[in-house]
Formats: structure tokens, sequence, C-alpha cells
């Protein structure tokens, strides 16, 4: 789908990816509703996007349930939602918080899916849209020190891949966008075991993909009606060398040090 003078909804849009996605798609045309929970730094989003004024800021929290139905309301009809707001993690399984584990699930698994579900009967009725997902490399497999956002990411495949071929022939594609490192904040404010902030910025992270060039290419595939999206040769060989090697594939994930 093409987002030119498209309602485009894009969530986690204050910072990272998000502002870099909102900025892009603003240059392609598209008329952004900017969510996260920050107004200060969503209005600052808006003022770097062309054509500040067409855009819209609606604050939303995706660890608070009850306020998304709220939101949806106020964002009335949505061409593309990007459901791009998350939260990672830094913690071993054994040490992690069960309440910990379903923050991360809240947060990166059922809020996207509630809000898929209330926009969905609007792109039906006008047999027109597009969701799309910013999941991980860690939809696709799993590394230490990540387990519940690792499942979180995987969970996010397994229901919008379902939900991709319920609704073909419906007008409406669904698309899954996986990164690798990025330069953002997500490592800073990433939970630890016991829920605070990781608070450091990780090697990887730093060395990590310039966030407009990873919107430009994210922009293409939305426009591209791309179904899944891997951003990365390693994410691709990681891949293939699960489903072909997987003894190989588990060994090298216990040798990984992430960062």
């Amino acid at each position: 789908m093409q987002v030119q003078d498209r309602t485009v909804w894009i969530t986690g849009a204050s910072s990272g990816i998000g502002a870099a996605l909102a900025v892009e798609l603003a240059a392609r045309g598209a008329r952004l509703i900017l969510s996260a929970r920050r107004a200060e730094a969503l209005e600052a989003v808006r003022a770097r996007c062309a054509h500040p004024e067409r855009h819209r800021v609606l604050l939303l929290d995706l660890a608070e349930p009850d306020s998304l139905s709220a939101a949806v309301e106020a964002a009335g009809p949505v061409d593309i939602l990007v459901n791009n707001g998350g939260i990672s993690q830094r913690a071993r399984a054994d040490q992690s918080l069960v309440r910990v584990d379903r923050q991360l699930m809240e947060v990166n698994f059922f809020a996207p899916v509630a809000l898929t579900k209330a926009v969905l009967p609007g792109m039906k009725a006008r047999h027109r849209g597009q969701i799309v997902v910013v999941s991980s490399l860690l939809g696709l497999f799993a590394t230490p020190l990540r387990s519940s956002y690792a499942a979180s990411k995987h969970a996010l495949h397994g229901f919008f891949d379902a939900l991709r071929a319920e609704l073909h022939g419906e007008g409406i594609a669904v698309t899954l966008l996986c990164p690798g490192y990025v330069r953002t904040e997500i490592s800073k404010n990433a939970l630890s075991g016991d829920g605070s902030a990781h608070a450091a910025l990780d090697e990887g992270v730093a060395r990590g993909a310039d966030p407009a060039t990873v919107a430009r290419r994210m922009a293409v595939a939305i426009e591209g009606d791309r179904a899944e999206l891997v951003m990365t040769w390693g994410g691709v060989l990681a891949r293939f060398l699960r489903a072909t090697f997987p003894g190989l594939s588990r060994f090298l994930m216990r040798t990984l040090r992430p960062t």
C-alpha cells in the first residue's frame, strides 16, 4: 500500500525506529498519528516531520490495557497500523521475576494484538488496510538474556502469520519487519530481572544500524506489501541454521555472549 495521503498510526513513535519511521513516512506523504507515553518527545518528532500540521499526537501506554480502547476511538479510521512500540530485556530467565515476563508479553504481544483487533473492523469495511509489526531477529531464534523478549517476538510471528492467512483476499496486508541491532535507546530501557531499567548502552546497539537507514528499508517493505523482511544477512543465516542444522544452531546459541 502506498502511504501517500494514507493515515498511518505508529506506536512507540517518540524515539528510535518509530521516530525515524515517522520522518520517513511523512516524507512519502503519509498523515501520521504518533503514539507513545511522552507528549513532549512526540511533539518533537512531529516537528521533524514534513508538513507537521498534517500529523497528530495521541498519548498511549501499551502497558495499560484499559487505555487502548479510548486511544483507538480517538485515532479514528486508520489505513496502516504500525505496531512498533515495545521493550527489551537483559536478564537470565532464572533470575527474572514472573511479573517482568508478564510485562514484556503485555507490551510486546498483547498490546499489538489488541490494537490490531480494534482497527481491523474498519479496514475490513473499507476492504483496504495494512497491519505492520516491528518484530526482531529474535522472533526467528533466541539468544541468552532475552528469554521473554524472544518469546514475545515469537508470539507475534505466530499470531500475525495466522492473521495474514485468515485475511487473504480481503484487501488487508500483514507485514512483519525484523531488524537487528539499531542505534536506539532500546538497551537503556530494557528490563532487568527485577523490572528496573538496564540503563546501559550495549556494545551491539552502539554499533547498530542507523535508524534512518532502517526506516527507509521498512518504508519500502510497507509500500511493497512485503509479508516479512529480515533485515540482516546474519538473521537470514541464523534462521537457515536453525531449520537445517538445529544441533549446530543450539551450540552457537550456547556459546553466544550477547550485548
